[in-house]
């Protein structure tokens, strides 16, 4: 009894570390010794290629259609007590083995040790628990209304799952400025990357390495002190760097008051009347403020707050003169319901 029980630990030891080689091996030694017998118990008709592959699967796997089957006694013999007990053990392993290695990529998945294979996304490095949630929350809806619905990949250095698997791609890294880490988020293929992190020297340092990376993507990175947003700025002057307004929206509510549920809902993509932007196309001629002015508002009930020259992204004129020329390939800041896809921007010149 006790070598019984040895040999059955050996064999689940043995089968449960099996690699796929070893059970292909196993499936084709099954194969031909399952042709063999047969061949010795005279089963002409279960021999041909084609008619005995169909036969192994269907039988070996139990699922029994009864088209073909044994004649003779010996064959009968043959597939009970040899091809299907065995056939039966083997696809039972390779079927587990199937699903144990979806499950795991799943699961790899799910905690985003997975390689991305992604481009023109927007990538977010950092999590800030509820903060970033919301972040995300707000990025899908607004991917939802453009035409170019980007890919959001969500990297973090937190022991966190995908927060949001069926809407976002997930990278887990041990560190934001190591080139295979962050090859995994595809960082050199994204078109725009916002950084958010707890702390802002990890931020800092985060910021130049996306910068020596990704030079062309529209880079983002928030700040708790404003004090690192003129440092950053000397060494990358692409990065828009966005410090916190909790402050300012207090003290401007002290004076105005709604002042603060109006910044909320201007950036809200929920709250109904919403802040965009658009470029300005360069096959279109250059535009007064006036006609962007009346033009928007007219045809589709959109109020111009503002433009930034292509030349000077992070310096916004806001409530121009109607004199100003608003000129192509400079960034058009409106308020409306939606955004607006589709301008017809050669109305605007009527």
């Amino acid at each position: 009894m006790m070598q019984w029980v040895k040999l059955k630990k050996l064999c689940v030891k043995y089968f449960s570390e099996m690699r796929w080689y070893t059970l292909l091996l196993a499936l084709l030694f099954y194969s031909a010794t399952s042709w063999l017998l047969l061949y010795l118990a005279d089963e002409k008709a279960l021999l041909d290629a084609s008619d005995y592959f169909y036969w192994i699967i269907v039988t070996g796997s139990t699922v029994g259609y009864g088209d073909m089957s044994p004649a003779t006694p010996a064959g009968k013999l043959i597939v009970a007590l040899y091809v299907i007990p065995l056939g039966l053990s083997i696809f039972a392993l390779i079927i587990g083995r199937i699903a144990s290695w979806v499950s795991d990529q799943w699961k790899r998945g799910a905690r985003g040790l997975k390689p991305l294979n992604v481009s023109n996304h927007i990538l977010i490095i950092g999590w800030n628990d509820n903060r970033t949630d919301q972040l995300l929350k707000l990025l899908i809806k607004e991917k939802r209304d453009t035409p170019e619905n980007p890919d959001i990949v969500l990297c973090v250095k937190a022991d966190i799952e995908n927060p949001r698997p069926s809407e976002i791609e997930f990278v887990r890294v041990s560190s934001f400025n190591k080139d295979d880490d962050m090859d995994r988020a595809c960082i050199e293929t994204a078109s725009t990357i916002l950084i958010d992190n707890p702390y802002d020297d990890i931020t800092m340092t985060t910021a130049l390495y996306c910068s020596k990376r990704n030079p062309g993507a529209h880079k983002v990175a928030y700040f708790e002190d404003e004090s690192l947003v003129a440092l950053l700025q000397q060494h990358c002057p692409e990065v828009e760097c966005t410090p916190s307004v909790a402050v300012e929206m207090l003290a401007k509510s002290a004076f105005d008051p709604g002042s603060s549920l109006l910044h909320h809902d201007l950036l809200d993509v929920e709250e109904g009347q919403a802040q965009f932007s658009v470029n300005l196309p360069s096959t279109i001629n250059e535009l007064n403020v006036e006609k962007l002015f009346f033009g928007l508002k007219k045809q589709y009930n959109a109020t111009f707050i503002g433009y930034a020259a292509a030349d000077q992204v992070n310096e916004i004129l806001v409530n121009p003169d109607f004199t100003n020329v608003v000129k192509p390939g400079d960034k058009v800041f409106y308020i409306a319901e939606h955004r607006i896809n589709n301008v017809d921007w050669n109305s605007l010149h009527a």
